[in-house]
């Protein structure tokens, strides 16, 4: 079965118009490319758990990895995606993919397995990775261009990741917070896909300052939706 219909017939999921491609913002935060049968995902900061226990930062469960993996496992088998694309932090630090458990990764192994598989490198993961996949600081497909870090003065089609967006929404008096996508005529930012990964919100000055008028978020979750991004600045 061609990816776009598998895709269709089981995701809940955003489709969007970005530099005139649609592309499908997936409830796991995901990002899809159906004509390209592309998944991109950012800051998966696989082995957070292992290294806060390692250098005593705060403690979190340890399956954050497992729980991660089996996530990008559930969105692969259901797009049918036969090229991914990890927007940078892919690790949570430099050399962290020697310290997985085996299970994890030969699960890693399997996931890569029969696809073209791209690491950008971020500011945890610098260096190139031990495992399989090509690793870029860049890459061009089409009108869109994949790295880490949103650039100040980004040409139209950026692709970025690294801030883990979040914004809230009120929702029967109370708000509900969620990890989001932005985007607007020339940049598309994605959430952190790993678990436990934290955020920051739209409305901060870091985020809001990349964006112009007309910019809009789109919440992730079991039915993910669009509204106005949070204290977007007025830039031309």
């Amino acid at each position: 079965m061609p990816a776009l219909a598998r895709h269709e017939q089981s995701m809940n999921d955003f489709a969007f118009e970005f530099q005139s491609e649609t592309l499908h913002a997936l409830p796991s935060g995901a990002l899809f490319w159906p004509v390209r049968s592309l998944l991109v995902v950012s800051d998966l900061h696989l082995g957070k758990s292992a290294r806060a226990a390692r250098f005593g930062g705060a403690q979190l469960p340890p399956y954050e990895t497992r729980e991660t993996l089996d996530r990008l496992a559930t969105d692969l088998d259901r797009t049918g995606a036969k090229t991914v694309i990890c927007l940078g932090d892919s690790f949570d630090a430099p050399q962290m993919q020697d310290m997985l458990p085996q299970e994890d990764l030969l699960t890693l192994s399997a996931l890569q397995a029969g696809r073209d598989w791209y690491w950008i490198e971020g500011n945890h993961d610098p260096g190139p990775v031990s495992l399989g996949g090509a690793h870029r600081r860049a890459m061009v497909v089409g009108p869109l261009r994949f790295l880490h870090i949103a650039e100040p003065d980004a040409m139209p089609g950026e692709v970025t990741g690294h801030y883990h967006p979040k914004a809230s929404v009120p929702l029967r008096g109370r708000l509900l917070t969620r990890p989001c996508f932005l985007f607007d005529q020339r940049r598309l930012i994605l959430p952190a896909y790993g678990a436990f990964t934290g955020g920051l919100h739209a409305h901060d000055p870091a985020l809001s300052g990349l964006f112009s008028s007309g910019a809009h978020a789109i919440l992730t979750g079991p039915k993910p939706c669009k509204i106005p991004m949070p204290g977007q600045a007025a830039l031309p």
